[in-house]
């Protein structure tokens, strides 16, 4: 019986396959390690701005609509809740009066700081239970797919374009 690998494509869709796998299962353990009964915690869709406006600091409405692919009035009723939770601030812009600019509070960077501790925590306690071998495959594949994401419109929101057998 032949062992030779799948053909490049064929690892290609496994890989993405796989990669897909993680991800839900990631989702799931962060569900788990969320305390969403207490009064900090967010929705996917508000985590996404507390990541954009660190990223972006001081951007306005229209660019955080931008950033998560949705209307500013979308945008505007996610910060309403985190800036009701005291995550977000809103300030007059120095550049023009009819503009707010958008800001994360020490509160909300705490928040941040606190999330991506329980989360490696939680990555942490599978990363250990794997062999040398798998881990050191890990960290060498997912240095390899930021590297090609970020050099890819992939990481700057654009959505790849859609193979005839995709559509169909």
């Amino acid at each position: 019986m032949s062992t030779d690998p799948p053909p490049a494509p064929q690892r290609s869709i496994k890989a993405a396959q796989a990669a897909c796998e993680v991800i839900e299962l990631l989702e799931v353990l962060w569900e788990r390690g969320r305390d969403a009964t207490g009064p900090s915690a967010v929705s996917p869709p508000q985590l996404r701005v507390l990541y954009s406006l660190e990223r972006e600091e001081g951007i306005n409405l229209r660019t955080l609509g931008r950033l998560l692919g949705s209307a500013p009035s979308s945008a505007s009723r996610l910060c309403d809740r985190l800036e009701a939770l005291g995550f977000v601030e809103r300030t007059p812009s120095p550049v023009s009066r009819r503009e707010l600019t958008l800001r994360l509070t020490s509160h909300g960077r705490a928040h941040l700081v606190e999330l991506r501790a329980r989360r490696e925590r939680i990555l942490l306690t599978a990363i250990k239970a794997m062999r040398p071998a798998s881990r050191a495959a890990l960290l060498d594949g997912l240095n390899g797919f930021r590297d090609a994401a970020q050099a890819t419109d992939l990481a700057r929101g654009h959505s790849p374009p859609v193979s005839p057998a995709q559509s169909a």
